[in-house]
């Protein structure tokens, strides 16, 4: 396949995504699948990146909740169709993450965006939603023994709650990672909270996710 030819498919399922096309993405992805685009660049490049832009046309409010539902259906039927084929190096780093955003902030399209990264990356997502109280976020880690807590606030006034639910977290269970996100939050402010990342857009999220549960791995083979 040519560089030009590969370009055009991936550009396509991305527009499918924005266009909330469900039955386009199945074709084309079905057609990238025959021509032999990789799963994996088919996935980030294309679905994932279709729904880049649809965060930010919600954000821009060119978009409202009903788009935003069904270009994560077009993104999803790709997804089923794309993830069998993933490569299977993605499956070493593997983990488990809860995630939400925290109490006081009902802004999830962030959080949703990189939800959708994870589980095609084959991570376990638990998904707590918006507005999730501080001892949720404990609980849930607690009861699933996740490797990754990732928070999210997009207002600087809930993005202080964050720093309450790391210093739990880490009480409870010193080995979790916590890795935050969302528009206030810097590398500055993560350090200060007591993070072990930040992610300032998905891709980042999944790149620290990965490097994070590969040095966890790592420490129990010693």
């Amino acid at each position: 396949m040519t560089p030009e030819r590969e370009n055009e498919l991936l550009e396509k399922l991305a527009q499918a995504v924005v266009n909330f096309d469900e039955e386009g993405v199945k074709v084309i992805a079905q057609e990238a699948l025959a021509e032999g685009l990789d799963p994996n660049k088919a996935v980030f490049e294309g679905l994932v990146k279709g729904m880049q832009e649809v965060g930010r046309l919600y954000e821009e409010q060119e978009y409202f909740v009903p788009e935003l539902l069904m270009c994560a259906d077009a993104l999803y039927a790709g997804l089923d169709i794309f993830k069998p084929l993933m490569k299977a190096d993605r499956t070493s780093v593997r983990g488990q993450v809860v995630m939400g955003v925290v109490q006081g902030d009902v802004h999830d399209i962030g959080k949703n965006l990189v939800k959708v990264m994870f589980e095609a990356a084959g991570f376990q997502v638990y998904d707590l939603g918006r507005d999730v109280p501080l001892e949720k976020f404990v609980e849930e880690q607690l009861r699933t023994d996740s490797e990754i807590v990732a928070l999210s606030a997009m207002m600087t006034t809930t993005m202080v709650g964050m720093k309450d639910v790391i210093k739990a977290i880490k009480e409870k269970n010193p080995r979790a990672k916590i890795m935050i996100g969302g528009a206030p939050v810097t590398e500055d402010i993560a350090a200060k909270f007591g993070a072990d990342g930040y992610a300032k857009d998905a891709s980042n999220a999944l790149k620290d996710a990965i490097n994070m549960i590969s040095s966890l791995r790592d420490l129990q083979k010693d």
